[in-house]
């Protein structure tokens, strides 16, 4: 990772691993990491070290928390929670199986891929939803950190609406080609004009993650 010397430089982050990967988990689920999540976070803290972030930001949610306190444990830095970063609110989705509930997800996905952004199923906020909540918080935090860097945990599908709604170049129909992997860093930057990415989906290598003691 590179450092910027002019506009605000954020580091959008995606939480570890959480500790039932296999299910969906929304604004309704408070599930914490794994052991390899907190592996992952730790790694993130270290990587994180160099870059000389100013402040750190997460969502109330205990997967989003966990991730920034590891973090914050490194860089010397406290989290401050922005409970409007929460994830996707998924109604009956949040808990079951990925298997159980992919059709509803996916079906979701493609209607807002095709411009249908108040769309939801039952109980879901819709992109629209989430964008109305995210992008202001994320343009404000930006606007109050010009030119410095900073590290915000959200979560997957928030970062992926985010991403979309702000970066130039980009919209809701690349919505489903924007890949959030666990722990993965986006790392863009806002020049008081535009977002643009420099970084999408950095994926810490397995190679480089212990095991938390």
């Amino acid at each position: 990772m590179s450092k910027t010397l002019a506009g605000t430089r954020m580091l959008l982050v995606r939480h570890g691993e959480t500790a039932a990967p296999d299910r969906f988990h929304g604004a309704e689920s408070d599930i914490g990491l794994s052991t390899w999540g907190f592996a992952q976070a730790e790694t993130l803290g270290t990587m994180f070290l160099a870059e000389q972030a100013s402040a750190l930001f997460c969502s109330h949610l205990r997967r989003s928390r966990d991730t920034a306190q590891a973090i914050g444990r490194i860089c010397g830095l406290e989290p401050v929670v922005i409970a409007g970063l929460h994830e996707r609110a998924i109604g009956p989705l949040s808990g079951i199986s990925r298997e159980e509930g992919w059709a509803i997800y996916a079906d979701c996905k493609q209607r807002w891929v095709n411009g249908d952004l108040d769309f939801s199923h039952a109980g879901g906020e819709s992109f629209a939803d989430i964008r109305r909540r995210v992008v202001p918080v994320l343009e404000s935090l930006a606007e109050s950190h010009a030119d410095k860097t900073i590290i915000v945990v959200a979560h997957g599908v928030v970062i992926r609406v985010a991403l979309a709604s702000l970066l130039a170049g980009y919209s809701h129909a690349d919505f489903d080609r924007i890949a959030i992997e666990f722990a993965s860093t986006n790392d863009i930057r806002f020049d008081g004009t535009a977002w643009r990415p420099h970084a999408l989906n950095q994926v810490v290598a397995r190679s480089a993650i212990r095991p938390v003691a």
